[in-house]
């Protein structure tokens, strides 16, 4: 059995359906804090279990003898720690086969706040004695090309990176088939891969790509990390959040999200999506 938690989410929503065309579907089960959400995945005979990463107890049943378990870290940026150590003490109880685990690009050199807990998770993950595998995911192409309407209204790319600053992104359907590769093949097994994409490309050169498409200018609007920590509180997002996202745009000043080491392409045999593409289903997604 395969068994993939936080299953609902969008990076886990696409590794259910890539599994669900490689391996017979009683073979997957999901694991999720709320059935509802995964119902459809239920009618398609995928079996689902309920279980919470803040309520260890629930986790106690989640896992089974000789599982291939994806966890796929949380998104309660502060909260992530406990929840997934949490969840390795249950799939260690459970004796699992195998733990994959969706960590950051860069593993321990990453030196930003977004990639702390997922390096306390890392170590907590190969200490436990679980036969492992690190999948150090890179940036998504998404998390430009899904606020494409917003930064359109805003003028441009509102960023804090320096000029010139590069990231080898890739999209979440890229990650999730990297994730499917690994769940559904031997030889894995206490290995880490640095996932990103094949071309690292400058947020001029996004811009120009967007400006293109959309026919009309499109700019990058960049300005010093205060004040972009600044227009992001002022936009909504709580400070520690915003600080953590300020953080990122300075480890890509400094080439940490720009890093090509081909490990997705080959994980998933063929070449990752470019951002070209991701851009016009975003413009698509505006103008629709």
């Amino acid at each position: 059995m395969i068994v993939v938690t936080g299953a609902t989410g969008h990076l886990g929503k696409l590794v259910v359906e890539g599994l669900i065309n490689q391996v017979p579907v009683e073979e997957i089960a999901v694991v999720v804090r709320d059935a509802a959400k995964a119902v459809r995945f239920g009618e398609l005979g995928v079996e689902v279990r309920v279980a919470d990463y803040s309520d260890p107890a629930t986790l106690a049943d989640a896992f089974h003898a000789g599982e291939k378990v994806l966890l796929i870290s949380g998104s309660e940026i502060g909260q992530r720690v406990p929840q997934h150590k949490a969840v390795i003490e249950a799939a260690k109880a459970a004796d699992v086969a195998l733990l994959v685990y969706t960590s950051v690009l860069g593993g321990p050199a990453a030196d930003f706040e977004l990639a702390r807990e997922h390096q306390i998770t890392e170590r907590y993950l190969i200490d436990s004695g679980i036969p492992f595998v690190l999948l150090r995911n890179g940036w998504y192409h998404e998390n430009y090309t899904e606020a494409l309407g917003q930064a359109i209204a805003n003028g441009g790319l509102l960023t804090s990176a320096a000029s010139g600053s590069r990231v080898a992104s890739a999209t979440r359907a890229d990650f999730a088939a990297a994730a499917v590769a690994v769940l559904t093949t031997d030889g894995h097994e206490n290995r880490e891969y640095e996932l990103s994409g094949d071309e690292a490309w400058s947020f001029e050169e996004y811009a120009a790509e967007v400006a293109k498409q959309l026919g009309s200018e499109f700019a990058v609007n960049r300005v010093p990390a205060d004040v972009h920590k600044g227009i992001l509180v002022g936009a909504g997002v709580p400070d520690p959040i915003a600080s953590i996202l300020v953080g990122v745009e300075d480890a890509i000043s400094r080439g940490l999200l720009a890093t090509q080491t081909g490990d997705l392409s080959r994980l998933i045999g063929r070449p990752t999506t470019p951002i070209t593409e991701s851009i016009a289903l975003g413009l698509k997604a505006v103008q629709n």
